[in-house]
């Protein structure tokens, strides 16, 4: 019994120390959890005092691409392409010649204007020639309309005489006082008046009729050059438009630049006939692109035109922060203006929260010191407590 009380007594004590060794970790484990906490409730308090102050009055989406109106290039001509003056990814600037097509035919079209406008010029100083020649045929028509009315009265006066003479000697023809040869003359100059009366009568109508025909084609005549000059006659006109219309085509033969940005997408190469309406190339305006953010339809309740917004693009990351502004919204989500819209009137539809683009403008002098190219991804920020 006296050897057993020193093992009980070490057991004892090792248990002890045992129990307090425990109690040490739980009273150092609970510290922790107490700090743990402590820190999760400093968290959260800082999240909601973050939400409550900026949090809730921003929506942000990583859904954001880099876009642009990009300038199609395309020839109004079809012609030959004899000089390419541009490679894809080189800065072009507005009024650049960008290909020279062969000018050969269009040249000959324009020469072939001129030609026919001038021949118009010609023809209109002939019509109006013309018109003074036949002016002076109605004169002259004038002129033998008297001498037919004079021949007409000469006539009309041999008429009298004749018939006077025969009525004369057709009255003593009875008595004897003159001979049948007499009558007989006499009703033979009669009829030789007669007929002589009705061929100045004839002739008077037809120097009418040929003064009313000279008068009809005066008036025709001058229905083409009247109210207008050499310059602004009908068909002068039409030459002249037809002179400048070849002369456009003829300046169509060289291509330039319609806005100043990148060349891309090239796709003539010399001795290549190109067609006329056919893109060649397209030119992107570095410094007019913006921003197409796609944002949930849940997060646009309170978005409108005017407000601030910040951009962050993935090719510079953090360092570079752009500055702009929401210009405007789609028409429609993505889906709905898909090639193929999904059917939604269906038996297995499912809800699928759904996105809407909104364009962010960006400051051009941030573009000009960090440029973007198309379809660059970026993040969005929109401040909904400023507009």
């Amino acid at each position: 019994m006296a050897d057993a009380a020193p093992e009980f007594t070490a057991d004892t004590a090792s248990t002890d120390a045992g129990s307090a060794d425990k109690s040490a970790r739980m009273e150092q484990r609970k510290k922790w959890l107490i700090r743990l906490a402590a820190a999760v409730l400093i968290i959260g308090a800082i999240y909601a005092l973050w939400y409550l102050l900026i949090g809730r009055n921003h929506v942000s989406t990583d859904n954001a691409y880099v876009n642009a109106e990009i300038a199609q290039v395309t020839p109004l001509i079809s012609a030959q392409a004899v000089e390419v003056r541009v490679t894809d990814t080189q800065a072009v600037k507005r009024g650049d010649i960008l290909v020279r097509l062969d000018p050969t035919n269009a040249r000959i079209a324009v020469a072939q204007a001129e030609a026919d406008l001038a021949e118009a010029r010609r023809r209109f100083r002939q019509t109006a020639a013309t018109s003074t020649s036949l002016s002076a045929q109605v004169r002259a028509r004038g002129a033998d309309i008297a001498q037919a009315n004079a021949q007409l009265a000469a006539a009309q006066a041999d008429y009298e005489k004749a018939r006077v003479d025969l009525q004369r000697r057709e009255a003593l023809s009875p008595e004897g006082a003159v001979s049948g040869e007499e009558v007989t003359s006499a009703r033979k100059a009669f009829a030789a008046a007669r007929a002589g009366l009705e061929q100045a009568r004839a002739g008077v109508a037809t120097a009418r009729a040929t003064q009313g025909a000279a008068q009809g084609q005066l008036a025709a005549n001058d229905a083409l050059v009247s109210g207008s000059t050499i310059e602004t006659d009908p068909a002068v006109l039409a030459a002249k438009a037809k002179l400048e219309n070849a002369r456009l085509d003829l300046g169509r033969t060289i291509i330039r630049a319609p806005i100043d940005g990148v060349v891309t997408r090239r796709q003539v190469q010399v001795g290549q006939r190109v067609a006329q309406g056919s893109p060649i190339m397209s030119i992107v305006p570095l410094a007019q692109v913006y921003v197409d953010a796609n944002f949930k339809e849940r997060q646009l309740r309170q978005v409108r035109v005017g407000m601030p917004a910040t951009v962050v693009a993935d090719i510079y990351g953090g360092d570079v922060v752009y500055h702009g502004k929401v210009v405007g919204f789609s028409g429609g989500t993505g889906s709905s203006l898909a090639l193929i819209p999904a059917q939604n009137a269906t038996g297995n539809w499912i809800k699928v929260v759904q996105r809407l683009p909104v364009r962010i403008a960006l400051d051009p002098r941030e573009l000009a010191a960090h440029p973007l190219r198309v379809g660059l991804s970026t993040e969005v920020e929109i401040d909904l407590s400023r507009h």
